[in-house]
């Protein structure tokens, strides 16, 4: 019995060795970021199936027990161009560059509707989805690009309508649109994640923002040629002002690729970018920065 003992007890030692083992791999270590530029894109990418799951999620939110369900992606800026035909188009008599109003004011509000529900989508996303950052771990960056994200289904349907009033009014789309249309989209949608990061994370502290946020997308639109195009400001020194609202050049794009509408707006588009870019980098940044306190705050 006593041989016995001793070689169940000797087998029993590398078995609980290779299972004390095993279980420190399991091991996931959770730290607070560090400094400013600790932002863990890498950890972003480990949770994309989150990610997609919450832009589903999104969605069957926004449109459950809707009765026309998705169609109102394409009801609101359809609405808003007649309004914008008739009041600015019709009453006012404001510049088109030649172009029939209802085409020349959905143009513009294709991409604008994208920017404007993509920024109040990440702007309020955090506080929607308090219950799920007090429960678990996971980047809570993706929290915001994934209902930004969410809109750009809308887009996609509101872009189907434009391309069927550019048929019936029998206008083609340069070949630039190619690559121009995706680029812009791109740009849009970059500008308005980073401003949505930089408010949401602002939201979580300040409820202020949620009042905000369609107070400051009202003036973002006059300051932004929707309603007027670029060709109607005279001073280099204000359109170049212009230039530096990154939905300036995305909006002129949009119409000078599809329509045909001014001069290539390459100026605007490069400023655009850049501007861009620097909202989304510094959003991140500071967004990372405030994460740590948000499931204690929220």
């Amino acid at each position: 019995m006593g041989i016995l003992s001793d070689s169940k007890a000797a087998e029993s030692v590398p078995v609980t060795a290779a299972h004390t083992a095993a279980k420190a791999t399991l091991i996931t270590r959770i730290q607070p970021s560090r400094g400013w530029g600790d932002v863990r894109l890498g950890e972003v990418w480990s949770y994309r199936e989150l990610l997609f799951f919450l832009m589903w999620r999104d969605l069957k939110v926004k449109y459950k027990q809707t009765v026309l369900g998705a169609s109102w992606a394409v009801i609101q800026p359809f609405v808003t161009m007649i309004v914008f035909t008739f009041v600015f188009g019709r009453l006012a008599r404001l510049s088109s560059d030649g172009l029939p109003y209802p085409l020349f004011y959905y143009a513009a509000l294709v991409p604008w509707t994208l920017f404007s529900g993509a920024l109040g989508a990440a702007a309020n996303s955090l506080v929607g989805s308090s219950n799920l950052i007090k429960k678990i771990y996971f980047p809570r960056l993706i929290i915001p690009v994934a209902s930004a994200a969410a809109t750009l289904i809308e887009f996609g349907l509101s872009l189907l309508i434009l391309f069927a009033m550019m048929v019936f009014y029998g206008f083609t789309p340069s070949i630039h649109a190619l690559w121009l249309i995706p680029a812009l989209t791109l740009l849009s949608f970059v500008t308005a994640v980073g401003f949505g990061l930089w408010l949401s994370a602002m939201n979580v502290r300040f409820r202020d923002i949620r009042y905000i946020v369609p107070f400051l997308t009202q003036i973002w639109l006059f300051l932004t040629p929707v309603i007027y195009p670029t060709s109607s400001i005279e001073d280099p020194t204000v359109r170049a002002l212009f230039s530096l609202n990154p939905m300036a050049g995305v909006v002129e794009g949009f119409r000078w690729a599809l329509l045909g509408s001014g001069e290539p707006p390459n100026q605007a588009v490069i400023v655009s970018a850049v501007a861009a870019v620097v909202i989304l980098i510094t959003g991140v940044v500071f967004f990372r920065r405030m994460e740590r306190t948000f499931a204690d705050v929220v």
